[in-house]
């Protein structure tokens, strides 16, 4: 693994060096909720990654064991990934982002219901979604 240079030791910032940039979260809330897990399927986001960007991100989070690259089991012309335990564990920072976002951002009522929905239970969403997600990765 590439080793990237911190920009301090402060745990915030260390983390952000990370997965803190515009897409890597965006790519692992697509693995996470839309069951995404091919260069393709990331590309058909609604926030339109430039090829090269995802590439990179892709990338940087393999490097930080994040994400895994595995071969497809139905195309040898595609890679498939994986969130690790160790991205797997960055659920209930996601889960936290949303709640930040359902409470001060315009959502569409779609998206609100599912928020509010997991509201109410957030330790046994977070355990059910997370359970689902480990079964992916065994």
């Amino acid at each position: 693994m590439k080793k990237t240079a911190k920009r301090s030791e402060c745990p915030v910032s260390s983390s952000l060096d990370i997965f803190g940039d515009k897409w890597s979260l965006l790519i692992m809330r697509d693995m996470i909720f839309y069951n995404k897990s091919t260069f393709g399927d990331f590309l058909k986001s609604e926030e339109k990654i430039a090829t090269n960007i995802l590439t990179s991100r892709l990338l940087n989070l393999e490097e930080h064991n994040i994400i895994e690259k595995l071969e497809h089991p139905d195309s040898k012309a595609k890679m498939l990934y994986k969130l690790t335990e160790k991205g797997i564990d960055l659920l209930p920072v996601i889960v936290e982002i949303q709640l930040w976002a359902n409470k001060y951002l315009t959502l569409p009522d779609s998206i609100k219901a599912i928020i509010e929905e997991g509201k109410k239970d957030k330790e046994g969403f977070i355990k059910t979604l997370t359970n689902q997600l480990k079964q992916g990765i065994k």
